[in-house]
């Protein structure tokens, strides 16, 4: 059995985990920036970069304490490289690269999305390759096939923004506060779904790109318009949203060789009108359903641990580059709009 700890600080949250390759987290710990960045509506790069650096040490020094482990009782340290807030990246990669470097351990440089399209095996030992991922979060909407470790083919991106980003933005515009999700969909609770009339950018194009840019700019005039509750747009929002989601996900799975499973990653994952619909959607397709657990659909350091489960044997040079853009499927075609950052 190997053992690996788990560095993640690619956006506003502090992580540090060690996780066996036998799928047991042996200990974690993650610190939240939202108190920090809640006066912005957003998170500011500078602040997260700060509050990483001072956090990271004493954390990662925590979780060591915890399992009563040394360096020397490492089989690799995983840590974000990319893609995220080049900053942050990089206090979490130096930390890395220097404990390696300290207990002459490998150093394993995992892709943030790849943390989260593996996520769901930490957590279920029967899913196995291929499946089909839909990773939804701030900065990424994207529909993938899993075709192993390293091996991903992107079948869909966005085009402008994400779908967590859209979540955060509204919640904005109707005054909730940040972090904007979980306060989005709070509210949607006590809301009418169909009450106003909001626009599902490019469903029934045919095409599995997303777009969520302009049901933005929907909310935000009909906030203006002063017609309507706040209950009832954020229900509004969140349904236009799913049905962009699950018109995406039928032509994209159209396109793609069949796969037994539907898995969701990302933050936007822990959503549970999201989840309750896209399991409704797997199950009339004859597909199994997996979400990861809630406390792993948020980054978070014991999905990088796991990626480096999944890699171990492998190691990366201790010159190895904090990357802000680092796409998954290198060789999927670039889209029009902003799909080439992804």
């Amino acid at each position: 059995m190997g053992i690996v700890l788990g560095i993640e600080s690619s956006c506003d949250e502090t992580a540090a985990a060690l996780v066996t390759t036998d799928r047991r987290i042996v200990a974690q710990r993650i610190a939240s920036q939202d108190e920090s960045h809640a006066p912005y509506g957003g998170v500011v790069p500078e602040i997260a970069a700060r509050a990483h650096a001072e956090r990271l040490a004493p954390m990662i020094q925590a979780v060591m304490d915890e399992a009563g482990l040394t360096l020397g009782d490492l089989d690799a340290i995983a840590a974000t490289a990319g893609p995220g807030l080049i900053g942050g990246v990089m206090v979490g990669l130096v930390s890395a690269k220097a404990l390696a470097m300290a207990g002459d351990v490998p150093l394993i440089a995992v892709n943030h999305l790849e943390g989260h399209a593996l996520s769901p095996r930490l957590a279920d030992a029967d899913l196995e390759f291929p499946y089909a991922l839909l990773l939804v979060s701030g900065g990424h909407c994207q529909i993938l096939r899993v075709e192993g470790v390293g091996r991903y083919r992107r079948l869909a991106t966005t085009i402008d923004d994400a779908l967590g980003e859209a979540f955060d933005k509204t919640a904005k515009i109707l005054g909730l506060g940040f972090p904007g999700g979980p306060a989005v969909e709070r509210l949607a609770r006590e809301g009418d779904p169909r009450a106003v009339p909001l626009p599902r950018p490019l469903v029934g194009s045919g095409e599995p790109h997303f777009s969520f840019a302009g049901l933005k700019s929907a909310v935000l005039r009909a906030k203006e318009s002063g017609q309507h509750r706040d209950a009832d747009l954020a229900a509004s929002f969140q349904q236009a949203a799913l049905d962009c989601v699950l018109d995406r996900l039928q032509v994209a799975l159209d396109a793609m060789e069949p796969v037994p499973a539907l898995v969701v990653a990302g933050g936007v994952a822990a959503n549970q009108a999201i989840r309750g619909a896209l399991e409704q959607f797997a199950c009339e397709r004859g597909m199994r359903f997996v979400a990861p657990p809630m406390a792993l659909c948020t980054d978070n350091a014991a999905m990088i641990a796991w990626a480096g489960c999944e890699r171990l044997g492998q190691s990366d040079p201790l010159d190895i580059a904090a990357r802000p853009r680092w796409p998954l499927d290198p060789e999927a075609e670039p889209v029009r709009g902003a799909g080439y950052k992804a």
